[in-house]
């Protein structure tokens, strides 16, 4: 779902999201067909494993991520990983 014509070009597809593109919250919603549209250029088009990587470029993975993120809130996101690598993750992420 990169858009068509000269819109795709536009975009920058190793840039992260915009900033508050997303509405990440500690529990997950619902979407309607107009928030999935909002979403054209950051979502990818199709699931792809590229150079053992899902999707095409770091732009398209932080969205999907996001996506999952906002659909499914972090409190049961973060029962996917152990506490510990959280608070790592928190540190080198806030810490530098």
């Amino acid at each position: 779902m990169q858009g068509d014509g000269d819109e795709e070009e536009q975009i920058d597809w190793d840039a992260p999201p915009e900033p508050g593109r997303f509405e990440i919250g500690l529990e997950g919603r619902r979407w309607n067909v107009h928030r999935f549209h909002a979403l054209d250029a950051v979502l990818p088009e199709k699931m792809e494993l590229i150079d053992g990587k899902l999707f095409w470029s770091a732009r398209e993975r932080l969205g999907m991520l996001s996506a999952m993120l906002e659909q499914v809130g972090l409190v049961d996101a973060v029962k996917l990983a152990p506490k510990e690598l959280w608070l790592e993750a928190l540190k080198q992420a806030y810490d530098d």
